[in-house]
């Protein structure tokens, strides 16, 4: 039950308030004078304190300077006979949240107190999120964040898995959080003091894959002027994290498949043997037994790849962890911005939980970096979220021809406007769209190719 505390040396006013106050349903305290009341506040605790301006001893006014210091969080409503524009300007310049003036109106005076509360209630949730975020981060030492049953049987069977020294596939749609969850499988490894290498195999075409991995000498093809060490190479003693490896060309994977069985590789254009000493980490959007079964993929690295499979769940599956990605993440942009923004309006947390996220997690992302960049006050609102969110939408894109369209700008258009819903993210349009996201890679070469020349 909220706590209402009066504080005004005028018992008759006193005794008005709290008939009028708890009237709704609030408890209510009282105090004669600025520094019973403050002392009050200090041992009882309340929610909003409505103080009278004049008083003897402390005035209204030292009374809300002191209250903003010992309980900044305490929403200070004061009253006054003398209602000017100084008195009330002074007011909320030292932190009042309203003003009232005597003899006071009664709906008005509910009124502001009930936004005062409502004020204080955001303040304390938001609050609870970033402490609940201190408390996850604190338990787990990294960014995949989450409570829920989902989140903590992954969390459960990583640190099974992670001081181990065998392959992992890491399963799941885009956006989900692969890539973060394999940096802490690396980093709770005993390689956690070896490098951590990247690739994503998707954003290389076929031709240069190979060479990426392995490394080539100089003169090996076109345009290799020099010897380049490989991420194979550069992995050593530590993990090489390959990320879509679905999207790795045959002639690449005999050479991984090599890697992992013997522990060998040759760079391209040598015949010298260099050992391979390092782990491998994997992930996918895709069905990879589909691949396998389409011939696609090599079912030998298959298994090899696949000795320890974890699943990361998406964000649909787990909603109970939303409120604290989306406060942490809120958390990271307002410092990137410089934007004081403490917390989403409980409209904004609603839309937040209510929409299905198809991009999950870096979809989530998105739309809070978004939403703090254009939020003008200190919480953001359900005006700053993206659309599809505000409207609880959560799919691919609506988009429409007209009869006779060529299939070539179909096809340019639903690729362009699906990048421009995901903010470019290539891997997250892939998925959306049913297609690799090396096809978007190879399609926006054809259409730069294409265009006529400027010159």
């Amino acid at each position: 039950m909220p706590r209402i505390l009066v504080v005004d040396d005028e018992a008759a006013n006193r005794v008005t308030l709290e008939r009028i106050l708890r009237r709704e349903g609030w408890e209510v305290a009282h105090a004669p004078d600025g520094r019973s009341g403050l002392e009050r506040l200090r041992t009882d605790g309340a929610d909003v304190v409505i103080t009278d301006l004049k008083m003897p001893g402390m005035s209204g006014l030292e009374l809300l300077r002191a209250i903003k210091a010992v309980a900044p969080d305490v929403e200070v409503l004061v009253m006054t006979a003398y209602g000017t524009v100084e008195t009330a300007v002074e007011a909320m310049k030292e932190g009042a949240y309203d003003y009232v003036t005597k003899p006071l109106r009664r709906m008005e005076l509910v009124g502001s107190i009930g936004k005062a509360l409502e004020k204080r209630g955001l303040i304390l949730e938001n609050r609870r999120l970033r402490e609940a975020l201190d408390e996850e981060t604190a338990r787990t030492g990294h960014e995949l964040i989450g409570s829920s049953p989902a989140m903590r049987q992954l969390l459960e069977e990583l640190t099974h898995v992670a001081p181990s020294d065998a392959s992992v596939l890491l399963v799941g749609e885009s956006g989900t959080g692969k890539s973060v969850l394999a940096r802490l499988v690396h980093r709770r490894s005993r390689r956690r003091d070896g490098r951590f290498v990247t690739l994503n195999c998707a954003a290389l075409p076929e031709a240069l894959l190979e060479a990426e991995l392995f490394g080539h000498e100089a003169g090996a093809f076109t345009g290799a002027t020099a010897r380049k060490e490989g991420r194979v190479e550069a992995a050593g003693g530590g993990t090489l994290f390959l990320d879509e490896v679905t999207e790795i060309p045959p002639s690449a994977q005999v050479k991984l498949l090599r890697v992992l069985q013997e522990g060998e590789f040759e760079r391209l254009g040598s015949t010298r043997t260099l050992q391979a000493d390092l782990r491998v980490i994997a992930a996918t959007n895709r069905d990879i037994q589909a691949e396998v079964a389409a011939g696609r993929f090599r079912e030998d690295l298959y298994y090899r790849l696949n000795v320890i499979q974890l699943r990361v769940p998406p964000l649909r599956e787990r909603p109970e962890d939303i409120p604290l990605l989306a406060a942490h993440f809120l958390s990271r942009y307002r410092e990137k911005n410089q934007k004081r923004v403490s917390g989403f309006s409980p409209e904004a947390l609603d839309a937040l939980a209510g929409y299905r996220w198809p991009g999950n997690v870096r979809e989530l992302e998105n739309a809070v970096e978004r939403s703090v960049v254009l939020s003008r006050s200190e919480l953001v609102g359900l005006e700053d979220l993206p659309p599809a969110v505000r409207q609880g939408q959560g799919g691919r894109p609506r988009i429409t021809f007209q009869v006779g369209t060529p299939l070539k700008v179909v096809e340019r258009r639903m690729i362009e406007e699906t990048l421009r819903s995901v903010g470019g993210d290539k891997t997250l349009a892939a998925n959306l769209l049913g297609i690799t996201a090396r096809t978007i890679y190879r399609r926006e070469a054809e259409w730069s190719s294409s265009e006529p020349s400027s010159d």
